[in-house]
């Protein structure tokens, strides 16, 4: 890659930005609704996941000790 002047790589940084497509503020918000849901269920989903694997493991100690 040939090196460019400092003057030459604002240019271009700039020229990129210009290229750049930003989301919309209702795409932002929506997107942001959704991540907080899809967390929200996870967070349900390991959970219950966890309280499975608890419910196993002190049923084994139980039925060992």
């Amino acid at each position: 890659m040939a090196k460019v002047s400092p003057r030459e790589f604002i240019r271009q940084v700039q020229a990129e930005r210009k290229k750049v497509s930003w989301p919309s503020r209702r795409e932002t918000m929506m997107t942001a609704v959704m991540v907080v849901i899809m967390t929200v269920l996870l967070g349900i989903f390991f959970f219950g996941v966890d309280q499975f694997f608890s419910w196993v493991v002190q049923s084994l100690l139980t039925l060992l000790g």
